[in-house]
């Protein structure tokens, strides 16, 4: 079953919003597009936002507090890719929204599919285990002794 279109979208600007910067613009360096051809209809703009969560995930909604964001729209040629990225990393923004826009051309698609998101996908998949080792290393069992019963 293919993943429709506007999913498939979804799910790459969140791997290209959670990838280490460093790791993004490596990937980056030979998709690179020429100074020229890119416009930059919202340069990076660094502000807050607003996380909210619910008590048990179905509960009455809070403001849990708030988080930097930075966010950013660039056009390529006819395509127009748009990145938020946590934190105040501007690079970050650019390259995530690059990448968007990069990514909506069908030539270009596999090849940023197979030289960019699969070794992202694979690095935060790498990341998000050595964290669930961590948590669970410092698991505690608690366990209740009955006495004389």
């Amino acid at each position: 079953m293919d993943t429709p279109p506007h999913l498939a979208r979804a799910q790459w600007m969140s791997l290209l919003a959670q990838a280490e910067p460093a790791e993004l613009a490596q990937a980056m360096e030979a998709f690179a597009p020429p100074a020229d051809a890119t416009t930059w209809l919202r340069p990076p703009q660094t502000g807050l936002y607003m996380l909210r969560g619910r008590i048990g995930g179905t509960g009455p909604q809070f403001n849990l507090g708030e988080v930097s964001v930075t966010r950013c729209s660039v056009q390529i040629g006819e395509r127009i890719g748009h990145a938020w990225v946590r934190g105040s990393n501007a690079r970050h923004a650019e390259l995530a929204a690059c990448a968007d826009a990069l990514m909506q051309d069908a030539d270009q698609h596999p090849h940023l599919h197979a030289q960019v998101l699969e070794p992202l996908r694979q690095s935060l998949h790498g990341r998000r285990a050595t964290a669930s080792r961590k948590a669970a290393a410092s698991k505690v069992e608690f366990f209740t002794v009955v006495r004389g019963e």
